[in-house]
């Protein structure tokens, strides 16, 4: 399909709320330490929705959402970065959290408690009115049987051939349910993960490999690889390496989120693949040298880093 049809991205992932915390490092365990700093924030999908929104790409959560306190926060997030919210309140149950401890090196760990997100039900998908122009999003998260598994595995399958998919598996990616996870993969137009996350899909641990794997699904397949910059392997094509933007990293939570938005944006924007992995990975620098999980840059600011970087390769 031409993604530049693109012109909204839904995510049927997990918004939650990141309780943040910033250590020197994690406690043993039965330790304590003390926090630097910490935050509560929106997280989780609400991340790479953010990253996408403001490269200039409509944007919408299709996910659940509570009614108690934190479902007020996510509600009010969404709607200041102009993040459409398609489905109503779940009642009687508040939206989840997860507490991410950041440590001096800016590598986060996650305790992760489900709410409501994870309380899709079969009518809500049906009553979505998808339009021509719309691209969705699928988060690992929402594949464990414990959370939307058994109600997103059959509604991939029916979600219309032209409207382009992006699946990303997430950090718990060896737990996902196996059949959604096959689902996921098969109707994936890009599948967009880390190299830990590629090597558990493919059983390679080089990202070349890896991706070459991945591609046999028949879609496209996205690899950050932090520093590193990141491998593109369009559908139907070889790999290609594409270079990182220099950043000092001191918070690396919401990165691969903040890359992916804005490879999606990029793309719907009529950008080559390639071109668009290196603006995505011009965004996820600009990410990680702040701190805060929803740190995803603007697309002005992401194209003065890009003239930036030009400038200094070509002196």
């Amino acid at each position: 399909m031409r993604v530049g049809n693109v012109d909204r991205l839904i995510s049927v992932g997990n918004v939650m709320v990141d309780i943040t915390a910033h250590l020197d490092q994690l406690p043993q365990r039965g330790g304590d330490v003390l926090a630097d700093e910490s935050a509560i924030t929106p997280g989780g999908s609400f991340n790479l929705l953010v990253a996408a929104r403001r490269q200039g790409l409509r944007a919408a959560y299709a996910g659940a959402h509570g009614t108690g306190p934190f479902g007020d926060l996510v509600r009010a997030a969404l709607a200041a970065d102009s993040v459409e919210v398609l489905l109503e309140p779940t009642p009687g149950s508040d939206t989840g959290y997860d507490i991410a401890m950041i440590d001096g090196g800016g590598e986060r760990t996650f305790v992760t408690a489900f709410g409501a997100e994870a309380t899709l039900d079969p009518a809500q998908l049906a009553g979505l009115r998808m339009r021509a122009g719309d691209a969705v999003h699928v988060s690992g998260y929402g594949l464990l049987a414990r959370t939307n598994a058994a109600v997103l595995e059959p509604w991939l399958a029916i979600v219309d051939p032209g409207q382009l998919v992006i699946f990303d598996p997430g950090p718990l990616v060896a737990d996902l349910e196996p059949a959604a996870l096959q689902q996921a993969l098969q109707r994936s137009n890009w599948i967009s993960c880390n190299e830990h996350e590629a090597a558990v899909l493919s059983g390679e641990r080089d990202p070349a490999a890896a991706a070459a794997v991945m591609a046999r699904f028949g879609g496209g397949v996205l690899v950050r690889m932090g520093a590193g910059g990141c491998l593109v392997q369009p559908a139907g094509e070889r790999g290609r390496r594409v270079a990182a933007v220099p950043t000092d990293a001191v918070d690396t939570n919401g990165a691969g989120d903040a890359h992916t938005g804005a490879f999606v944006a990029a793309l719907a924007a009529g950008l080559a693949p390639e071109k668009a992995a290196y603006r995505a990975n011009a965004a996820a620098a600009l990410a990680v040298s702040r701190r805060g999980p929803a740190t995803a840059p603007t697309r002005a600011e992401t194209d003065r880093l890009i003239a930036s970087a030009s400038r200094t390769s070509a002196g």
